[in-house]
């Protein structure tokens, strides 16, 4: 195995309003007040510009009829009403705000924070996927590693500088998203990130074909992912040359930007094959400097393709036969023995599993008389099927 953004601000209870495009109850009632001020001294104002003279004639004057345009003592009676209006609006809002911003104040949906993942469920989680022992070492001491450091900061304690941003290397199908999501989860578990998703891109969701888009197109994504997680897939795609008109390294900075701007509530992993990842990070020294954490996923061997495929058949409720079982465990067997420069792990694994759904059911299909257990049994003849496929 191998920092700030500006804190929302609270009112009366832990409300993080700019996540729900909102603002504060008192936010309002600042606008109402600063409304009242600019009535009252458009009134001063205005009252001062009246000449004794202009008055007289006023006074003087004939009713104007309806539809024409006021005089200053019409248009200074009804801004004289406004301000009372405004005066009467306050009073009644600062006698409900206080109890509105206070922490026993029912909050509305658009309030309401989404309920933290538990920690321990999160961590079990993990420990259930098929293999990856030693990655799974890995996320539980990066957790270890990133809640200490959240308490120390809590306690007012010195907080070593740290980055939580990762590289994933490996292979298609070796589990680096299903991790990367998890990873996200726990860090919003901790306290680490405020809201913990996972947003998914590859080159096609930051790269655009034209000057001054790239930057807007991978901005947008980094906003989508604040709170929580932005996982680039072959990120080693962003920094190939393809041309002068390429604009990978556009969106690389623009990206460094975002993970700067919003330290505190940001975590970018980057993933892709071993040697391509390498030499990405090495291509530029502001991604040498935020990732230094390395976690490689290794191929799954023939035994663990074995027990995802079981995963599968188990979750969808089908059954393999004695017979099937013994095909199947050969089938991966072979499948990880021989596999070559495009061997996609679990990828591969879930191809086969939904050949065998299609070919269990033209088989199960064609019978006019089934039950529940050819609904879920899967023969040797299903997987030898789907495998020629």
């Amino acid at each position: 195995m191998s920092d700030r953004k500006k804190e929302p601000k609270i009112y009366g209870t832990n409300i993080d309003f700019n996540a729900y495009n909102l603002r504060p109850a008192g936010s309002y009632l600042d606008d109402l007040k600063r409304l009242k001020d600019e009535l009252t001294v458009t009134l001063t104002g205005f009252g001062s510009t009246v000449k004794p003279e202009e008055k007289k004639r006023e006074e003087k004057a004939p009713k104007k009829d309806a539809g024409k345009v006021a005089g200053p003592e019409e248009l200074k009676s009804s801004m004289d009403e406004a301000k009372r209006a405004a005066d009467e609006l306050l009073r009644e809002m600062e006698e409900t705000s206080s109890a509105a911003l206070s922490p026993s104040a029912p909050k509305t949906e658009a309030e309401k924070s989404p309920e933290k993942p538990d920690l321990d469920k999160l961590l079990e989680e993990l420990d259930g996927l098929v293999g990856l022992e030693e990655i799974k070492k890995n996320v539980r001491s990066l957790i270890n590693l990133a809640k200490v450091r959240k308490l120390r900061e809590e306690h007012g304690l010195p907080t070593p500088a740290m980055s939580l941003h990762l590289v994933f290397m490996g292979n298609p199908g070796t589990g680096k998203t299903t991790v990367a999501r998890l990873i996200a989860k726990l860090y919003y578990a901790i306290g680490v990130l405020s809201k913990g998703q996972l947003v998914e891109v590859d080159r096609s969701g930051l790269v655009a074909g034209f000057v001054g888009q790239t930057a807007i197109k991978t901005d947008e994504a980094i906003k989508k992912a604040i709170g929580g997680v932005l996982f680039i897939d072959e990120a080693y795609s962003l920094a190939a040359n393809t041309g002068e008109n390429d604009f990978g390294r556009e969106a690389i900075e623009t990206v460094l930007k975002g993970m700067e701007d919003n330290r505190n509530d940001l975590v970018v992993i980057v993933a892709g094959y071993q040697d391509l990842m390498e030499r990405f990070i090495s291509s530029n020294p502001g991604l040498e400097s935020r990732f230094n954490r390395y976690f490689v996923f290794d191929d799954y061997n023939g035994e663990e393709l074995y027990r995802i495929f079981l995963s599968m058949c188990e979750k969808n409720k089908y059954t393999l036969t004695v017979e099937a079982q013994e095909y199947a465990k050969k089938l991966f067997g072979d499948l990880y023995e021989g596999r070559g420069p495009n061997f996609g792990n679990a990828r591969d694994v879930r191809n086969i599993f939904e050949n065998v759904v299609g070919i269990h059911a033209d088989r199960v299909a064609a019978d006019t008389q089934i039950d529940e257990r050819d609904l879920t049994a899967v023969l040797r003849e299903d997987i030898e099927k789907a495998a020629e496929m």
